[in-house]
């Protein structure tokens, strides 16, 4: 693959020497409420040279990998099964050429492709789902393929016990009660994440982060704000106790840039984005 024009800071070596290769799912044509998330991963990428490559919180620096930024997928609005099938097929290749995809949304369907490439080639796959929303319809308004029914779609591949949820503070009575039986849901808080990392340690894992799992005082900036949600902070501690897991992909939805007018959405995307990137490269 040839460079992008435009990186995320620090992510600019060469796809032949990478371990790690970024890029965008700019995809949001599922989304029930407020859309907008196909303009995330250009606009973290723009807003990237606020921070510094260098994170005080590991002591570690992005420029001590090799990450490459492959750009943007081209994937058809409108057509969800071909936008899982275009993003499973390029994760696929970059696992066959040994490296860890990192993908940023987009609404939270992008997952299930992702998932779908990893999950064809780890079959013990587990999950770990951050978000404010369970995602664990069966159909939204008759739609398989829905970013509310984007977990169920998980669990189809994976079935039960194997998908971890934190900060779930949002959705039907009816998914509650089918995640009682069948996945591993925390509500509201991420105090379990000690305990659930121990409980995946020996397994691949891959990690999906929406940033709706944040309280909307500090990240408005998306398609579903919900109240209640979890610090940045707290939310940075967790994911930096999955450090020591396999993990084998990761990825970060549902930031809606322009309901953010501040920008400061946008930067803490960015921030998160570096952490993730620096603590499972």
């Amino acid at each position: 693959m040839g460079p992008n024009v435009q990186t995320f800071i620090g992510c600019g070596a060469p796809y032949n020497e990478a371990t790690t290769v970024l890029f965008g799912a700019p995809f949001d044509s599922t989304t029930s409420y407020r859309p907008g998330a196909r303009f995330a991963s250009s606009a973290i990428r723009s807003e990237s040279i606020g921070i510094e490559t260098y994170s005080p919180y590991q002591g570690a620096d992005l420029e001590d990998f090799k990450i490459f930024d492959a750009g943007d997928l081209d994937l058809p609005f409108g057509n969800a099964a071909r936008v899982m099938d275009t993003i499973e097929a390029f994760c696929g290749k970059l696992h066959d050429n040994g490296k860890m995809p990192v993908m940023i949304g987009g609404e939270h369907l992008v997952t299930f492709g992702a998932v779908r490439a990893a999950a064809a080639r780890f079959p013990d796959l587990r999950v770990m789902h951050f978000d404010a929303h369970a995602d664990l319809r069966r159909d939204y308004m008759g739609e398989f393929l829905s970013h509310a029914t984007v977990m169920r779609r998980v669990w189809d591949l994976l079935g039960d016990g194997r998908i971890y949820q934190f900060g779930i503070r949002s959705g039907t009575r009816e998914e509650f009660e089918w995640a009682a039986s069948h996945a591993r849901t925390e509500l509201f808080t991420l105090n379990s994440i000690d305990s659930c990392a121990e409980a995946v340690c020996r397994y691949p894992a891959y990690v999906s982060v929406d940033l709706d799992v944040i309280d909307p005082s500090e990240f408005p900036g998306t398609g579903t704000p919900e109240a209640g949600g979890v610090s940045f902070r707290d939310l940075l501690d967790a994911l930096l106790c999955l450090k020591g897991l396999d993990v084998v992909g990761f990825d970060i939805c549902e930031l809606s840039p322009h309901y953010d007018s501040s920008g400061v959405s946008t930067a803490l995307a960015c921030k998160l984005l570096r952490e993730m990137l620096i603590a499972y490269s």
